[in-house]
């Protein structure tokens, strides 16, 4: 929704910026073609090719998908020749790469910025493998993925922990660096990978350039973050499952609309396009997501043995609009609109459908915005906020019927973006003090968004009066570690004392434990 109108000044600057797309944009109406002609397969590189690292994604019982991208230089576009480049892969057992069970060659192509995608299968379920990349001379840092466990087989236990709000300039990633002590299976990122502001000077670090909005500034601005050493070694020790929020392409759009009040939908959607492309190629994604235009297909489900389904969510691409002027403030009409929708019709009924036929012990749904109706000031008063479900009270209702009605076993909702910690339970009515807890919300803080934090704010004695459904709350930066089993769910919420400057110790701020078959989390 609006910060400002558009003036016609303004107008003429963006469409300048994107003149080169008026003719008709390639990448919007089709998938680019790769150019013709032999791989090039003793490359020569201005600088060492895999600068920014390995990570793999997406994992199977039989695989997972293994990612790189070339860029020698990687702050100017990488730094590749305008041809096609051979990249060759191996899978191994052991680290040292010495027991190899596959090996192969991709082409990496300037159509995607040079990035690879191997999605391998055939390995066994429920194991470890490592993985590394070369291309001419040059070889990758190993990188280390797991596979999921067989279907509906037995698991007694999943280590996972889940992530969100990474900004560059507010701070540095010591939360990684900590992760890598964690015996974890899996990490869910859950959106604002990058930030697409301009660099502004006086913080911790600064991003170089002004505000992203082509293609070319996308894939630099992936650079500079996938150049940090902690985000690096977290990709490389654990498989990642990631989805988007808002920053990844403009603050706070909604579908085709952009924040900017009066931005044309045509316009933005080029920007959108052109900000999906470089989440994909710069993602461990499986080429079922690779987006056609300004669309991609992020939402998909995965299953870890009888143990866990999760059903990862996209709530920014089909969305309605922000009801309210996108405010924080008291409830308008909007809030209730019937055809409203924060998951659009078919992710909706994809979403249901899966929690319907779902036999697993524990159902999960990673997701962005905060799901609990919070009211934030205390007495007749009322604060809440209309980008988060609390705005979209229809489709919110709906979804809490649906579990109150079907009851798929334990729900819990793993959310991101508020750069805050939270322990929500979940209701269909929150006006009605005798309704039932339908499913438990872990809400995890920021990777850096919002710096160095604090425990408590002054405001958080007020809300917790006006909402005894938070169970807790915390405004450090961290992440939030889960141990996972037939009978309970445990989530450790990690905080670090500080993110402006390195070194910061790591502790445990509050744990929280769901039994089987109990909704709710109580304090451990």
């Amino acid at each position: 929704m609006a910060r400002n109108t558009l003036s016609e000044e303004w107008l003429q600057y963006h469409v300048s910026r994107r003149s080169f797309m008026a003719g008709g944009l390639a990448l919007f109406a089709t998938r680019p073609v790769p150019l013709i002609g032999q791989p090039r397969q003793t490359p020569q590189f201005a600088g060492p090719p895999f600068s920014l690292g390995v990570a793999a994604g997406d994992p199977s019982p039989d695989g997972a998908v293994l990612w790189t991208r070339l860029a020698p230089v990687p702050l100017e576009g990488g730094g590749m020749p305008d041809e096609n480049v051979e990249v060759a892969w191996t899978v191994a057992r052991d680290e040292r790469m010495t027991q190899v069970v596959q090996r192969g060659t991709v082409v990496a192509t300037p159509a995607l910025g040079h990035a690879v995608h191997v999605e391998v299968g055939g390995l066994e379920p429920d194991r470890w493998y490592w993985y590394r990349f070369r291309s001419g001379g040059e070889l990758s840092r190993v990188g280390r993925t797991r596979t999921l466990p067989a279907p509906g087989a037995p698991v007694n236990q999943l280590r996972m922990a889940f992530v969100s709000c990474q900004h560059y300039e507010t701070g540095f990633f010591t939360a990684y660096r900590h992760m890598l002590e964690d015996d974890l299976d899996l990490v869910f990122h859950l959106g604002d990978y990058i930030y697409e502001y301009e660099g502004r000077d006086g913080r911790a670090r600064k991003h170089t350039g002004d505000e992203i909005e082509l293609l070319r500034d996308y894939r630099n601005r992936y650079a500079l973050y996938k150049l940090d050493p902690d985000l690096q070694a977290a990709h490389a020790r654990f498989p990642f499952v990631v989805t988007w929020d808002d920053h990844e392409v403009d603050n706070n759009y909604a579908a085709d609309l952009s924040e900017e009040e009066g931005f044309p939908a045509e316009l933005f959607l080029r920007r959108r396009a052109e900000a999906y492309q470089a989440y994909f190629e710069h993602m461990p994604l499986r080429r079922s997501s690779l987006p056609s235009g300004p669309r991609m297909q992020l939402y998909r489900q995965f299953a870890y043995g009888d143990l866990a389904s999760f059903f990862v969510l996209d709530t920014r691409q089909y969305r309605t609009d922000q009801p309210c002027g996108d405010r924080s403030g008291p409830s308008c009409d909007g809030v209730t609109a019937a055809d409203a929708t924060m998951l659009g019709e078919v992710q909706e009924q994809w979403l249901v459908d899966g929690l319907d036929r779902s036999s697993s012990r524990w159902n999960v749904l990673p997701q962005q915005v905060m799901m609990a109706r919070v009211d934030r000031v205390p007495g007749e008063a009322e604060r809440i906020s209309m980008d988060q479900w609390s705005g979209y009270e229809a489709p919110r209702r709906r979804l809490m019927e649906f579990l109150a009605r079907r009851r798929p076993a334990n729900p819990v909702v793993l959310t991101g973006d508020i750069h805050t910690n939270w322990v929500n339970d979940l209701k269909v009515d929150y006006a009605d003090e005798a309704a039932p807890v339908v499913g438990t919300e872990f809400v995890g803080t920021s990777i850096t968004s919002g710096g160095d934090g604090s425990d408590v704010r002054d405001g958080t004695a007020g809300m917790r009066s006006e909402n005894p459904w938070v169970r807790f709350f915390n405004a450090q930066r961290g992440y939030v570690r889960c141990v996972i089993t037939q009978q309970t769910w445990t989530a450790d919420y990690r905080v670090l004392e500080y993110v402006t400057h390195q070194g910061s110790p790591i502790s445990t701020r509050a744990s929280f434990v769901v039994e089987d078959g109990r909704p709710g989390a109580q304090r451990a």
